[in-house]
């Protein structure tokens, strides 16, 4: 339990050090907006499917203009995260979930694979994010995890 709580510390602390390089590169980029929104999306998503609530109002691909509202959604996602995993305990790793992905079929997946998921899927964009980044020749942001746990 300690190694996922402080893998959800670092992916909090990541959203947040892109989302601040992004704000500088200033960037208009369509693409790479929607990257950025996708990863939101998908914390989301995950997290609505974890407290057994459907997920299937939310595209995962959709346009994004303003880094001010997908900061919003990140910081809004950490919350409900951090409850979420303040509530839960080392047990309840390999209880079952069911639920459906955004075209409804059904899945069955246990929580710790779920937030795994969560983890590394974020942490694929976010490296998707930086070379898009560095591209335009702006700055990407360090969110190794080792950068995280030597603060």
């Amino acid at each position: 339990m300690k190694t996922i709580k402080s893998m959800m510390d670092h992916m909090y602390w990541a959203d947040g050090v892109i989302l601040d390089a992004l704000e500088r590169s200033g960037t208009k980029n369509k693409e790479l907006l929607k990257l950025v929104r996708h990863v939101a999306i998908a914390e989301r998503v995950w997290l609505l499917r974890l407290n057994g609530k459907g997920s299937a109002k939310y595209s995962l691909w959709e346009e994004a203009e303003d880094p001010t509202a997908l900061r919003t959604m990140f910081e809004e996602n950490a919350k409900q995260y951090q409850l979420y995993i303040e509530g839960l305990d080392q047990s309840q790793l390999d209880e079952m979930i069911n639920y459906a992905n955004q075209s409804g079929v059904p899945f069955r997946t246990s929580v710790r694979d779920i937030l795994l998921q969560v983890l590394l899927h974020g942490q694929y964009h976010r490296g998707q994010i930086n070379r898009a980044l560095r591209s335009e020749s702006a700055e990407p942001a360090p969110v190794d995890y080792i950068k995280f746990a030597r603060l």
